[in-house]
């Protein structure tokens, strides 16, 4: 099994609104092949969040505050994809994560949209997000960007789930992130 660093995840810094770890990202590579064995299946197949120890990462959500500023922008997350709206909230400052996943895409699933760096198979994987959560417990995928896949934009990855199980996600990511942002 071979485990790479996508250059999705490169843009996960520490100026960036998403979470990030203060060390060098192939520890990350390397924590998530220490604790592979106690991954938990994803959204689909070929998708695997591995839970790792919270210490070195923060966490790119912030609870918001009635009257807090929001901005936004509209830009392609990576050259060649359609841009995409992101709503930030101006000014907060990054927690230090309770929880953190390490995103695993078996390269395989990142080849149906030519997004592999490794060969195709199911023994590569490649870590494509740092979810580090600044509360215990799972945090719901935000519903942008699980429309985004659903939907299948460019740059998204298919759900594969049925209407029904795309609306329970939806919900569970509505009700979560109704009162948090991402840090801008």
């Amino acid at each position: 099994m071979t485990i790479a660093i996508n250059p999705f995840v490169l843009r996960q810094t520490e100026d960036s609104p998403y979470s990030h770890y203060l060390g060098d990202l192939y520890e990350v590579a390397e924590m998530a092949r220490a604790n592979f064995e106690s991954a938990t299946p994803g959204y689909r197949d070929g998708v695997m969040p591995v839970r790792v120890r919270p210490e070195g990462f923060l966490s790119g959500v912030a609870q918001l505050a009635p009257g807090q500023e929001l901005t936004g922008s509209y830009e392609a997350r990576r050259e060649g994809e359609t841009p995409r709206k992101e709503v930030l909230a101006k000014g907060a400052t990054k927690l230090p994560a309770v929880q953190v996943d390490i995103v695993l895409y078996r390269s395989d699933v990142l080849a149906e949209e030519g997004l592999n760096i490794l060969d195709p198979n199911t023994d590569n994987w490649e870590v494509i997000s740092i979810n580090a959560s600044p509360v215990e417990g799972d945090m719901p995928i935000a519903p942008m960007t699980l429309m985004h896949n659903h939907f299948g934009s460019d740059g998204g990855t298919d759900t594969k789930m049925s209407d029904s199980e795309f609306v329970a996600a939806l919900r569970e990511g509505f009700e979560f992130w109704a009162d948090k942002a991402m840090c801008g």
